[in-house]
């Protein structure tokens, strides 16, 4: 099942959706039983973060489409700022 970005964003109101952005940098990593990936997106100083079950095709220099939402993460007491993605499709 596909979801619609127009649906989800006009669900929540926080979610933003960016098309055809250029993957600079993409690394997937195990964490527990599932998999981290972070995006560097061209133009944009802040990760983009989603996990999933298992690994992906390397996505760098891909134009994907995104719908993510704002979000902080604390390292050691200190606060980062990052984008957790709700949808990943290339472009």
């Amino acid at each position: 099942m596909q979801s619609d970005p127009k649906k989800l964003v006009g669900k929540n109101q926080q979610l933003i959706h960016a098309d055809a952005v250029k993957v600079v940098s993409h690394t997937q990593r195990d964490q527990d039983k599932w998999v981290l990936h972070s995006l560097m997106i061209e133009g944009w100083d802040v990760p983009f973060k989603f996990k999933r079950k298992g690994n992906y095709q390397s996505l760098k220099g891909a134009r994907v489409n995104l719908t993510y939402y704002p979000a902080e993460e604390a390292v050691a007491g200190i606060r980062f700022e990052l984008m957790k993605v709700v949808r990943v499709k290339r472009a």
